[in-house]
C-alpha cells in the first residue's frame, strides 16, 4: 500500500524539443531534469525509467475527433471512464449536465472514502469562489465537483493562513496579488513543495490542482511561460527531496495538451505526460496499463489498496 499525491497540471502535453515553440523545451527546470537522467519534458523523452522516476506519454483523446477538453478529460481521470466516447464529444471547460452526472456517480476521492481511505483537495479558495457558487454565478470544474460529492469540504482562506492548503500558484505570491483577498502565508518554490509533501502525508489520496499551466498556454506569452515553468520546478524539487526514500507516490499528469506548443494558442491533441515519482517496484505497478487518461484511477486504487 503507498499513499498518492496527484498533481494536476491543466493543459501540459509532451510537445516537440523546440525551444522556439515549447517552453517545455526552454525553460530551465534543473529538478525535473535530475528525475529524467538529464532529459526535458517533451515527446521524445517518454518512455523513461530511472531510479526515482518514470515518465510515460498517455493518449487524452481517447479515440474521439477533435480537441480534448478540461471537462471530459479531468472526468476520464476521476473516473477511469472514456467520458469523450460516452458524452460523444470532448467537451469543456465546465461539465455539462451528463458530465457532472458520471462524476457525481464515482470518481476517486469517492471511492478511496468508500473503501476506507482517506482523500484531500490541497487547494486553497478564495472568499469570491465560493460567493461565485453560492450565487450561481460560478460552476464548479470537475476537480471541485468530485471532491465535494465525496463529501469532502473545500479548504478556504482560512486554512491557506494556517498552513492547512496552498493557493493555486503554490508559492501565494499571485494570490496576494488579487485585489481583496485576503492576506496569505508566502513560500518560496521549495518550501512550498516540502509544505505540499506535508500536507498530502496525512491522506491516502492528495490532489492538487494546478491551472496557471493552461493560462498560460492560451495567453501566448513565451517568456511568462517559461518564468511559470521555473516556479514549478522549484516546487517538484522540494516534492522530489520529500518524498526520496518514502514508499509513496508523486503522480505528475493533464487533461491535455496546451503549454507545450505556443503557436497553435489552444489545445492540442499531443499526449499528456505521466510523472511518476517513487520507489521503483511501486512505480512499476502503477504505471502496468497506463496508455491513457482512464487508467489514472484504477492504478491509484491498486496503489493505495493492493
Amino acid at each position: 500500500m503507498a499513499r498518492v499525491m496527484l498533481l494536476f497540471m491543466d493543459g501540459v502535453g509532451l510537445g516537440s524539443d523546440d525551444p522556439n515553440k515549447n517552453p517545455l523545451a526552454a525553460a530551465s527546470m534543473p529538478a525535473l531534469a535530475a528525475l529524467l537522467g538529464g532529459r526535458r519534458l517533451v515527446r521524445s523523452a517518454a518512455p523513461y525509467e530511472g531510479a526515482q522516476a518514470t515518465l510515460l506519454a498517455v493518449d487524452p483523446c481517447l479515440g474521439v475527433e477533435g480537441l480534448p477538453q478540461s471537462a471530459t478529460g479531468q472526468a476520464a481521470i476521476l473516473t477511469g471512464r472514456n467520458v469523450p466516447a460516452q458524452v460523444g464529444e470532448h467537451y469543456g471547460p465546465k461539465p455539462n449536465p451528463a458530465i457532472a452526472a458520471i462524476v457525481r456517480q464515482s470518481n476517486l476521492f469517492l471511492d478511496v472514502i468508500r473503501r476506507g481511505g482517506t482523500a484531500a483537495l490541497l487547494n486553497a479558495y478564495p472568499p469570491r469562489y465560493f460567493q461565485g457558487i453560492e450565487s450561481g454565478r460560478r460552476l464548479y470544474s470537475c476537480i471541485p465537483l468530485a471532491a465535494t460529492a465525496a463529501g469532502l469540504t473545500l479548504r478556504s482562506s482560512e486554512d491557506l493562513q494556517r498552513g492547512l492548503a496552498l493557493s493555486a500558484d503554490f508559492t501565494g505570491e499571485g494570490w496576494s496579488l488579487q485585489p481583496g483577498f485576503p492576506q496569505a502565508p508566502l513560500y518560496t518554490p521549495a518550501e512550498a513543495g516540502a509544505h505540499l509533501a506535508q500536507l498530502a502525508d496525512q491522506v491516502d489520496l492528495a490532489w492538487f490542482d494546478y491551472w496557471p499551466s493552461d493560462y498560460a498556454g492560451h495567453r501566448g506569452d513565451a517568456q511568462a511561460s517559461v518564468r511559470l515553468l521555473g516556479s514549478v520546478d522549484g516546487v517538484l524539487g522540494g516534492l522530489a527531496d520529500a518524498y526520496r526514500g518514502r514508499p509513496d507516490l508523486v503522480v505528475i499528469t493533464s487533461d491535455h495538451g496546451n503549454l507545450e506548443d505556443l503557436e497553435r494558442r489552444g489545445h492540442t491533441r499531443n499526449p499528456v505526460p505521466a510523472l511518476v515519482i517513487g520507489p521503483r517496484d511501486v512505480r512499476e505497478r502503477f504505471c502496468q496499463g497506463l496508455t491513457d487518461l482512464t487508467g489514472f484511477a484504477p492504478a491509484i486504487l491498486r496503489a493505495i489498496f493492493d
